[in-house]
């Protein structure tokens, strides 16, 4: 299996190549859209500012590879909300592979912004996730969300109820960090592998 990890200005790149390495598997880090499309499965990583990331990857035509792919592709916690159409991250328009926007938490006086630790998983019906992590703690960092909507595999809670993975076709997103999120996050990572 040829696994691509797509290089662009992500913060957490290094993360989850280390959890790859954990797991046994090989994988390509890259920026060239012929061997992103060339992948058997694509891993669309994410730590860093909505707009500056999507004028980053609009400057390297990555936005529309990443819209051309048809192989199983991963967004992980900001990968999955530039899947979606928006983001209020300084108003900037996404990849609009989720007809969603992406919001701001709005702080609470026993909740601050970002959200920072482990929450659990409440896995829905049609969830592409192992059954096994039902119930089971991921560690977030995020200042956004997506709210729950039709393509939600898994959501948890905080301030809101909102999504936790989402899948749409040949896309599978998780907010939270498999590479972070220890035996959980192992079990998405195979969860992934195996779809």
């Amino acid at each position: 299996m040829k696994l691509v990890i797509i290089k662009y200005n992500a913060g957490n790149i290094q993360s989850v190549s280390f959890a790859l390495e954990r797991l046994g598997v090989d994988f390509t880090i890259t920026d060239q859209a012929e061997a992103i499309q060339q992948a058997d499965k694509v891993i669309f990583p994410g730590v860093g500012e909505a707009s500056t990331t999507m004028r980053y990857l609009h400057d390297k035509k990555l936005d529309a590879v990443i819209r051309s792919l048809r192989q199983p592709v991963l967004g992980i916690c900001l990968g999955m909300q530039l899947l979606c159409k928006h983001s209020e991250e300084n108003d900037t328009p996404c990849l609009g592979i989720f007809d969603e926007t992406v919001k701001r938490f709005e702080p609470q006086p026993d909740k601050k912004v970002p959200h920072m630790g482990w929450n659990n998983l409440t896995l829905t019906a049609n969830s592409w996730l192992d059954p096994a992590l039902e119930n089971k703690f991921a560690y977030f960092v995020h200042s956004y969300y997506v709210p729950v909507n039709a393509h939600t595999s898994s959501l948890t809670e905080y301030t809101v109820p909102f999504s936790a993975a989402m899948h749409r076709d040949n896309f599978y997103a998780v907010q939270f960090h498999p590479e972070k999120s220890a035996e959980a996050g192992v079990l998405v990572l195979q969860s992934f592998l195996n779809v």
